[in-house]
């Protein structure tokens, strides 16, 4: 199993912990809306590093990205499957053929 496999699965067994006892289950009970805002927050701190070139502080912010993507989906009641099934669809598929192909 893939480590992001492996995240997934233990983001969706905490999302019935107790929020005392598990920041993730924490993060879930506040909701889509604060998971969604708490993703955007690591990727802004991700985008900060990529700027500034330290290459250690942008694999951990990176890390915290993925963490909350998987947090903000399972909120969302969006499988992490279904985003390796759609990026399975784009595979081979160039990246301006994708964009057009999508509907507006």
């Amino acid at each position: 199993m893939h480590i992001l496999d492996q995240l997934a699965q233990t983001v969706a067994e905490r999302a019935s912990a107790d929020p005392e006892s598990s920041w993730t289950a924490k993060l879930l009970a506040k909701g889509p809306a604060k998971c969604a805002e708490k993703f955007g927050e690591e990727a802004v701190e991700a985008i900060i590093e990529a700027v500034r070139g330290d290459k250690e502080r942008l694999a951990s912010e990176a890390a915290d990205t993925l963490y909350h993507m998987l947090v903000m989906l399972q909120a969302s009641d969006v499988p992490f499957q279904a985003v390796l099934d759609e990026l399975a669809r784009r595979q081979g598929m160039s990246g301006i053929a994708e964009k057009a192909a999508r509907k507006t």
